[in-house]
């Protein structure tokens, strides 16, 4: 029998209103009477409003054809949980759907979803769609959504502007999608990463999305986790099988970081001014049995730098294998020193271009579309369109 546990750190008066597979909410008591009834095919509606954090559901299973949809009821005022320690968690779930849904203001995460601590049963298929989650932290390990133990996921179109440590954190995470979202750093926040692949997760893919100074390591492809932490247990890797492709990247001391992966591809990129690598190769699991930083390919990527403000084009660090990365049919431009725009790599690139202003439209409002037609065939807006 499903097991379903529903707290809230605060009740208000409740109002309920039920139609047929629909429950429409006002406050945060109906909210918590309604999660304690979903099944397969519920849809709970919130009502706009503020609304108290601290939002914790385990157990609920919808199914492939009849999902739980938990979602705001007007997507142009979605209902706003503020403050506390943790916006919402959901632990044990399967077939769910959040959207519409904004998180502001925790001091831990702000939306976390698990497994419950049950590594043989992931929490799975999840879908987290036009969620705005914000100032999170704003330092520590404090990530705008976490997720730990979950697989086959979607996270689309969703905003995170201001968190400490990863906007996503992914532990042991498989089979996901992130596509179409923004990750906007905030001033005074200290945004470590933004999305972070790590602890055995592998097939995730990160597409389309906009990085605007988005952490000290704009994407981290793997990381750091404790040997307890991995799904599945045992594995030796922090990260497999990892795509980035059609993102647009702008700032961020290094938009890509490879740290212990194995295997893993950035394609279609446009990556504009990074301030200080435009790439990192690291690794800092250096457990037995682990191999190296390895197999990552970089390919018709835009790369717009200046020399003024990079220490080096990738930053290698100890124990990796940097000559296993492959370099292919990348546009390199220096903006203050063009004759500078070709760049040592580990590996010798095949058909790169070096020096060819891409005259990206208008970098200071966010526009980087190229406009030099030998451009068109690099970079984010190149991308080719990707069957459903």
């Amino acid at each position: 029998m499903r097991t379903v546990v529903i707290c809230f750190m605060a009740l208000l008066p409740a109002f309920a209103a039920a139609a047929e597979g629909v429950i429409e909410v006002r406050d945060v008591d109906a909210l918590r009477r309604a999660l304690a009834a979903a099944g397969p095919g519920s849809q709970i509606r919130i009502a706009p409003g503020k609304y108290p954090p601290g939002v914790f559901a385990s157990g609920l299973r919808g199914t492939a054809e009849r999902p739980i949809v938990i979602e705001g009821a007007d997507p142009q005022q979605p209902p706003i949980f503020e403050g506390g320690a943790t916006g919402w968690q959901l632990s044990d779930c399967a077939h769910l759907t959040l959207r519409h849904i904004a998180v502001s203001g925790q001091s831990g995460n702000g939306i976390n979803i698990d497994d419950g601590g049950s590594y043989d049963t992931p929490t799975h298929h999840i879908v987290l769609e036009s969620l705005h989650v914000s100032r999170i932290g704003p330092t520590g390990n404090r990530d705008g959504i976490k997720l730990s133990g979950v697989d086959d996921f979607e996270i689309r179109r969703c905003t995170i502007d201001g968190w400490a440590g990863q906007a996503i954190d992914m532990v042991g995470c498989h089979r996901g999608l992130i596509e179409n979202c923004r990750f906007v750093g905030r001033e005074g926040f200290s945004q470590t990463t933004g999305p972070q692949t790590k602890g055995g997760s592998s097939q995730v893919v990160i597409r389309r999305c906009v990085f605007q100074n988005a952490g000290q390591r704009a994407v981290n492809l793997g990381g750091s986790t404790g040997m307890a932490y991995f799904r599945p247990p045992g594995a030796k890797y922090e990260a497999r099988d990892i795509t980035v492709e059609g993102c647009v990247f702008s700032g961020s001391q290094a938009p890509i970081a490879f740290v212990g992966v194995d295997g893993a591809t950035v394609r279609y990129n446009t990556i504009y001014r990074p301030s200080r690598w435009v790439m990192r190769i690291l690794q800092e699991t250096t457990e037995p049995g682990f191999p190296p930083s390895r197999n990552g390919r970089f390919e018709r990527n835009l790369v717009v730098f200046r020399a003024a403000e990079l220490a080096d084009t990738i930053n290698i660090g100890p124990n990796t294998d940097p000559g296993s990365f492959r370099f292919a049919e990348n546009l390199w431009y220096c903006e203050d020193r063009p004759q500078s725009s070709r760049r040592n790599l580990p590996s010798p690139e095949t058909g790169g271009l070096h020096g060819i202003d891409p005259r990206l439209e208008d970098p200071a409002n966010d526009l980087f579309r190229p406009r030099n037609p030998q451009a068109a065939p690099f970079g984010a807006h190149a991308l080719p369109s990707i069957d459903p």
